[in-house]
């Protein structure tokens, strides 16, 4: 089994540690040392005065970072050099860290668009870098869609996983069925193709349709093709509570999947969703746990919020009546002969949810019903909650926020050392706009789960080596210049169900490739994201 090697210690604890052994010259050499420390050497940007994050292991660290171009090309004690910067920022009362990474977004049509495409609700989290491609849905043409992204411009780095779920459909469409031997070559192929343009590997949503009618030993031929590039297998998982085959079950699934395929693990937003499996956390975690003892290779991502995101039929629709066509799941929906068992069904997907108060409609074509829940809106049109579900969803997508977390179970997840954040920003939810500082100000500063610094390392560092995102991450020399530089009295998420698109405040300034691109908490309307791999 592949073990994802720890990033090295980095050059700066080496240079700190030399200056606090010369931190007190004699007056006969004084002189000598603030001449000796002085230099020509040019840089375009030197960020000073800050508290700066460069190992998991250290405290905050008094350095003055440089960059030249897009990396950073020196780093020394606060006041050691004097440099000549093209434009200097002071970092004073700030924290100085490396750009988020967020695992797990879905980005594309904003980054795809010419309005959105500075990705603007990241940046003011102190994103630099969003992967694209979760759930099983990342585009098959990986060289393709960089390339688009990149002729559009983006405000963000982008990297991408190419999508099972894509794959699937492509060649088989949204048939429940198995797929021939033929399907399966033609599969492996696409996985092939994309893993040579650079996907960062395998993605599934063996939870949602066509995902879900695919056997376990399918996905594994898959992963295998994405394991001979060194690349990840990212899996929101066939069951997170008792819709299936269990939660318990469908990781079980997911770690026999990356073990034959000889791949790492990540783990898709992490929970224990509904009240039937409250509590299960403790048991996945042994269970995670074993496995690394074990030598394998696993993490996961997870978001701050005690309430899921997704469309309605996915939530509570059974996925045998969602297959095939859009138009052969309406008529499965007012089939009278199905009536029966489609009552009985959706009434149990809503009460693992935590009944018909629990799902609350965040985004609708209809404005009107935004921020009422289902039995609101049942009572309203004078209909069970089932046959409401049934009538919404044949006029739209329908997005809902689900309140089926437990606190305990979000916060035994989140102290795991391979848990890192993510937002799974959809529309509808404020994990889209305000994940990073709401994890922050809610799990960090208030209540103290997490420090400073396990929280930068579980948001950059960690992130970009489970993701094997070469340079970035961290601040080295030879690393990329993604940087982001808050105030940690006032980084705070200012997005909510009730408002779920307000910007986070608190960023001062973002660096992403050696460019600021928000400057004392402004936009500089500067494009400068790459595709990286």
């Amino acid at each position: 089994m592949k073990k994802r090697i720890p990033l090295s210690l980095s050059l700066v604890t080496t240079i700190a540690a030399l200056a606090v052994s010369a931190c007190t010259p004699s007056a006969d050499n004084a002189t000598k040392m603030t001449v000796e420390n002085k230099t020509d050497k040019k840089v375009d940007i030197l960020i000073t005065g800050g508290r700066v994050f460069t190992e998991l292991e250290n405290r905050l660290e008094s350095i003055d970072v440089a960059i030249c171009g897009e990396k950073i090309c020196d780093i020394f004690p606060t006041g050691s050099k004097t440099l000549n910067a093209k434009q200097t920022i002071d970092a004073k009362g700030n924290i100085v860290s490396p750009g988020f990474i967020d695992p797990h977004t879905h980005t594309m049509e904003e980054l795809l668009s010419s309005d959105k495409n500075h990705n603007l609700n990241y940046l003011t989290q102190g994103v630099t870098t969003v992967v694209n491609g979760n759930d099983g849905e990342g585009p098959v043409d990986i060289g393709h869609t960089a390339r688009v992204l990149e002729s559009n411009g983006i405000g963000t780095n982008v990297a991408l996983l190419t999508g099972h779920g894509s794959i699937r459909e492509q060649v088989m469409g949204r048939e429940q069925r198995h797929a021939s031997q033929d399907e399966l070559l033609q599969m492996e192929a696409l996985v092939k193709k994309a893993m040579e343009q650079g996907a960062l590997g395998l993605s599934s949503g063996l939870y949602y349709v066509p995902g879900s009618y695919a056997t376990t030993e399918e996905v594994i031929r898959l992963a295998k093709v994405a394991s001979q590039y060194k690349g990840i297998y990212d899996t929101h998982l066939r069951d997170e509570s008792t819709f299936n085959i269990g939660f318990i079950s469908a990781l079980k699934e997911a770690i026999n999947i990356a073990k034959n395929a000889d791949i790492h693990l990540h783990l898709a937003h992490i929970k224990a969703l509904g009240v039937d499996v409250w509590g299960q956390s403790k048991q996945a975690i042994e269970l995670i746990n074993n496995e690394k003892k074990s030598g394998m290779s696993i993490s996961a991502d997870q978001y701050p919020w005690l309430a899921s995101g997704t469309k309605l039929h996915s939530a509570i629709m059974p996925k045998w009546a969602m297959a095939d066509s859009k138009q052969a799941f309406y008529e499965r929906l007012n089939d009278p002969a199905l009536s029966d068992q489609l009552q009985q069904e959706i009434a149990e997907n809503i009460r693992r949810r935590g009944g018909p108060t629990s799902l609350v409609i965040t985004a609708f074509k209809d404005t009107t019903l935004i921020g009422k829940n289902l039995q609101d809106l049942a009572e309203e049109m004078n209909m069970s909650p089932v046959d409401t579900a049934k009538v919404l969803v044949q006029q739209g997508d329908v997005r809902i926020a689900s309140f089926n977390m437990n606190g305990e179970d979000v916060e035994r997840f989140m102290v795991q050392p391979w848990v890192v954040t993510s937002s799974d920003g959809t529309n509808g939810h404020p994990r889209k706009y305000a994940s990073f500082p709401q994890k922050f100000k809610k799990y960090v500063v208030d209540k103290k789960l997490l420090s400073i610094n396990q929280f930068i390392y579980n948001s950059a560092t960690k992130t970009a080596d489970i993701l094997g995102l070469k340079a970035r991450g961290k601040i080295a020399v030879d690393y990329q210049a993604d940087i982001t530089i808050f105030d940690p009295q006032s980084f705070v998420a200012n997005a909510n169900f009730s408002k779920w698109d307000n910007y986070s405040t608190g960023v001062s300034h973002v660096v992403v490739n050696g460019i600021v691109v928000i400057e004392h908490g402004k936009y500089q309307d500067k494009l400068v994201g790459k595709f990286v791999h």
